[in-house]
């Protein structure tokens, strides 16, 4: 095994987001400085690899800080692409949408997920129309709990609109800090 594991945080330079976290040996903390690439150790391969060697959403170096104890660091990064496995542009991505994420790849037969999205845009945006005006209708005359029930369903077929359209909750949440600014 590689000695001297550090855990390596990656963040977006603009948005600060935190996109993954690897472990970094000497050699890979090298490479990713010299290379301006991020590289990483794979545990469970034993092996040096360079982010997106594969997939081509590599991970463009800003800025490498180590912590106080040099035990871990800090890499800022322009990602090309998304940076999870999954499609998706953080590996910390909220559980709602790594089950959509999930539920669509699995297909199974009578999963609604997978039904909504093989259904199209179309459907998906008249699914969020629908859930807006029953949200609207309850915020102005029924209690709380049914205000959250109909906002929870905007809220999760807004997500299915979203990845209908093959886009990530992430890029609502950068336009909403874009707008705060």
């Amino acid at each position: 095994m590689a000695e001297e594991l550090r855990a390596a945080i990656i963040q977006d330079e603009e948005s600060k987001r935190v996109l993954m976290l690897g472990w970094m040996d000497e050699e890979a903390l090298a490479l990713t400085r010299s290379s301006g690439l991020v590289h990483f150790f794979s545990r469970s391969r034993q092996k040096l690899w360079q982010k997106g060697e594969t997939s081509g959403n590599v991970l463009h170096v800003t800025d490498v800080m180590l912590d106080c104890d040099e035990d871990a660091v800090l890499v800022s990064v322009h990602a090309e692409g998304p940076t999870c496995h999954d499609g998706s542009t953080s590996c910390f991505t909220p559980w709602l949408w790594r089950t959509i994420l999930r539920r669509q790849s699995e297909n199974e037969e009578g999963s609604y997920v997978a039904s909504q999205l093989s259904a199209g845009v179309a459907q998906n945006a008249r699914k969020v129309g629908e859930e807006a005006v029953e949200l609207a209708v309850a915020a102005l005359s029924e209690d709380d709990e049914r205000v959250v029930s109909e906002a929870a369903d905007l809220w999760f077929h807004s997500l299915l609109l979203l990845r209908s359209r093959g886009l990530d909750p992430a890029m609502v949440d950068d336009e909403l800090r874009r707008r705060a600014r």
